[in-house]
């Protein structure tokens, strides 16, 4: 291995220099930094995120059981800046202890429900609207199992290899090889699965692949890390095909917009609170699209 050595101090100390992206906002310590209330929309949902693979399952689930019909299902998404310190605000904190998006309050009854973790909300609406849940118990079994591969697995995709491969202020040897092993190993998991399956509970697509589609879809997509050709990923057909197929979803195209910051202006909706936000945001792209028309001309 190339890199020079590190021997950890006897007593481990904060240093809050340590570079990388994150580094402004992580800290070893729990709690609010600031008073902050968390603002309130109309609706019985009200959803406090950002988009990313996390924060994406939830607004997808949300408009995947609008699309089919659920209207208690309506909801308010709000901004939450994480690189900003937005997340550790007393009001959020109160929420999620925790301090990570997406965080959400159901106040559909006459006490608010807070829950926190992706996918503790995602089980939650499944249950609570009955839809994107299979009845049959050995399909909720597969269901919750690949549920929970997800949250299990995403964190050596995420805080393993996408740190230490695109994120981390100097690049390691020794880290990377580790946790590119790792990540081609979920996704040779995956592919070998769903050469037998249409989505990852056979013919019904449930939550476990609205879980699964914002991390290793956009892996595959070559929109998180910039990794899909050091990974090879186009060579996982299976998974290539499930990918192309969830991402084709009118409600998962709606759902990734949502507290989208970045990128092309066309598929950012910062904050969504009526479903007729995603035609004014047609509308504006079509008034910049004819604007733009009319300079060229």
């Amino acid at each position: 291995m190339s890199e020079k050595t590190y021997e950890p101090a006897k007593i481990w100390q904060w240093n809050s220099e340590s570079g990388g992206k994150f580094a402004n906002i992580n800290r070893p310590i729990a709690g609010a930094t600031h008073q902050d209330d968390l603002p309130v929309g109309k609706h019985p949902i009200q959803l406090y995120s950002l988009a990313t693979p996390n924060g994406v399952k939830v607004t997808i689930l949300l408009e995947e059981l609008l699309a089919l019909d659920i209207t208690e299902a309506e909801y308010d998404a709000h901004l939450i800046n994480i690189m900003e310190g937005e997340q550790f605000s007393s009001g959020f904190v109160e929420v999620n202890p925790n301090s990570k998006i997406p965080a959400l309050v159901d106040q559909s009854s006459d006490s608010p429900l807070p829950i926190f973790e992706s996918g503790a909300i995602l089980l939650y609406l499944a249950e609570k609207f009955d839809a994107l849940l299979p009845k049959e118990t050995q399909l909720k079994s597969q269901c919750m199992s690949w549920l929970f591969w997800q949250m299990g697995s995403a964190p050596y995709l995420g805080g393993g290899f996408g740190h230490f491969y695109a994120y981390a202020p100097e690049k390691f040897e020794y880290p990377i090889e580790r946790f590119t092993m790792e990540v081609k190993r979920q996704l040779d998991v995956l592919d070998k699965h769903l050469a037998n399956n249409k989505y990852m509970c056979g013919d019904q697509y449930t939550i476990a692949d609205i879980a699964i589609w914002p991390w290793y879809g956009a892996l595959v997509k070559n929109r998180v890390y910039e990794a899909a050709e050091f990974l090879q990923t186009h060579t996982y057909k299976n998974l290539v095909r499930w990918t192309e197929e969830v991402g084709s979803r009118a409600a998962v195209k709606r759902g990734v917009m949502v507290n989208r910051t970045w990128g092309e202006l066309s598929g950012q909706l910062h904050e969504r609170h009526d479903a007729s936000d995603f035609d004014l945001k047609t509308q504006d792209k079509l008034v910049e699209s004819e604007g733009n028309s009319t300079t060229s001309a």
